[in-house]
């Protein structure tokens, strides 16, 4: 048991990035990928200023020496936690998404603002409204009941319920639009 590797457990092989590589200077031939790229390619036009604010989330959590722009490396480490990284990884980092005033505590108002975007991204696959989902996350999460979620309350809470761990993962496909997209049958 736990022998097996599976997608999320294997690194990037070097193999992969040259083809990576070349598909991201084609994409972005100065080297750096911008925020109005980065929605471009993701496919979201930022229809409202909740989900322009979303993906500016996204963009600086990947960002990691906060210079504005995404550059190879950032693309590839964002890649890997995408496609490969470990569910303890990727939980982190959504966690570092929704905590947008980076107190290490969510509240209400940050879990709806993040819930309410990821209900207009997956259209009609969600059949709560934002706050009932938001009160059924703390409800669950919120074990000590001081109205904000700790990080390992989050991590524990997500690893406890299907359902949680689907909202609070980020996974609006990323993973298929990557593979659709920059067509890695290595991915795969």
């Amino acid at each position: 048991m736990g022998q097996i590797q599976s997608d999320e457990d294997k690194e990037v092989e070097l193999a992969e990035i040259q083809p990576l590589y070349t598909k991201f200077m084609r994409v972005c031939p100065s080297g750096a990928l911008h925020l109005h790229e980065f929605r471009k390619i993701f496919g979201v036009q930022s229809t409202s200023e909740d989900e322009a604010l979303y993906m500016e989330t996204l963009f600086k959590s990947f960002d990691t020496n906060r210079d504005d722009v995404i550059d190879f490396m950032e693309f590839v480490a964002a890649v890997h936690l995408v496609l490969r990284g470990k569910l303890e990884d990727r939980l982190k980092w959504s966690f570092k998404v929704y905590d947008r005033d980076d107190n290490g505590k969510l509240d209400r108002q940050e879990v709806k603002r993040v819930i309410k975007v990821i209900c207009q991204l997956k259209k009609n696959h969600i059949h709560m409204t934002p706050s009932d989902i938001c009160d059924r996350i703390f409800e669950i999460l919120d074990e000590n009941n001081d109205g904000q979620i700790s990080l390992s309350e989050f991590m524990e809470g997500a690893q406890k319920d299907a359902w949680i761990m689907d909202l609070l993962k980020l996974d609006t496909n990323a993973r298929g639009w990557f593979r659709e997209n920059w067509g890695e049958k290595s991915f795969q």
